[in-house]
């Protein structure tokens, strides 16, 4: 009769076990729910003829036998993780393809240079970008629609691994004749949250990075809920109202006059920038080249503001 092989699901909930302590922990880590993976586990122990686990009011923990178990699956796991790492080596070596997730203030104001850039050192890798908003892009990355995502919301789902490429300020504009613009005192956050504001939609990180500022303070209903920075930016310099912006979003109207920034008593706005992947945490290929540029550019952008103060964003960028 011939031998039927353990799923390497059940294997890797095993070996949970073995890491975390429970089964319930194992569970949890792995994002499967705790009656599917009690359900696995008396399947692979009624394949085995053994039991695995010895289950307790407190929780389930490895038997002795299971506790060999784990080990041998542990090694077995890690020839099929090097396998899988062989088989992408040669797909990547016959065709380097590269999807990217990125929100929106990160595609038009920052991933043109970077990708620009990659592209100059990796002429061979065909580069796909996919521009959503950064929930749309935690989801793209999650089923694997995407290989890696940039995003400005404060927040990552815990499946994700993500690590920080930049930085980024969220400030209030107006055009120079709004009331605002003539005001002595710094406006307060509570005025703020009382006003209509221009928005993003739900689920940008600029939507809910103003969201979670202004969140123990009674807001009033938006003017408009617009899908892009750009759109926003328009609508604020033809005096359909104000709106929190980043500041990558409108540093040429600040500039030239078009749009002044109003300091808000005791608001902070700044956020981080990341870049988002699936697991494993190494990220490797043309996705792991790419981070690795984008902290590079950003670092080198940061030695170059501290040797020349003139190179920073002027005062008027961040405060009034």
């Amino acid at each position: 009769m011939p031998r039927r092989w353990p799923e390497m699901g059940v294997l890797e909930l095993l070996v949970g076990v073995d890491d975390h302590g429970s089964l319930s922990a194992a569970s949890r880590i792995a994002g499967i729910a705790q009656p599917n993976a009690s359900r696995s586990m008396k399947q692979l122990e009624r394949q085995f003829g053994m039991p695995l686990l010895q289950r307790k009011p407190t929780g389930s923990t490895l038997t002795p036998q299971g506790t060999v178990i784990a080990h041998w699956a542990r090694q077995v796991l890690a020839d099929a993780s090097q396998m899988l790492d062989v088989a992408e080596g040669m797909r990547a070596e016959r065709s380097a393809e590269l999807t990217i997730g990125a929100s929106m203030t990160v595609a038009e104001h920052l991933m043109p240079g970077w990708l620009g850039r990659f592209r100059g050192l990796n002429p061979d890798v065909t580069i796909h970008l996919q521009v959503r908003n950064s929930a749309q892009v935690f989801d793209c990355v999650t089923d694997g629609t995407c290989d890696v995502g940039f995003v400005e919301s404060p927040s990552v789902p815990s499946s994700l691994h993500s690590i920080t490429v930049a930085r980024d300020q969220l400030v209030v504009v107006v055009p120079p004749d709004h009331p605002w613009a003539r005001r002595r005192r710094p406006l307060t956050i509570a005025e703020l949250a009382a006003t209509s504001l221009l928005v993003r939609e739900p689920g940008s990180g600029t939507r809910t990075t103003l969201d979670l500022a202004l969140q123990e303070y009674e807001r009033a209903s938006p003017i408009l809920e617009l899908g892009s920075a750009a759109a926003i930016r328009t609508s604020v310099l033809g005096g359909v109202g104000p709106a929190v912006l980043s500041t990558l979003a409108v540093e040429e109207q600040v500039r030239s006059g078009e749009l002044r920034v109003i300091h808000v008593d005791g608001l902070e706005l700044g956020r981080t920038l990341r870049a988002v992947w699936r697991p494993p945490r190494q990220l490797d290929g043309p996705a792991g080249d790419l981070v690795r540029l984008v902290r590079r550019t950003a670092q080198q952008r940061t030695d170059l503001t501290e040797a020349d103060p003139r190179q920073k964003v002027p005062a008027s960028i961040t405060k009034r």
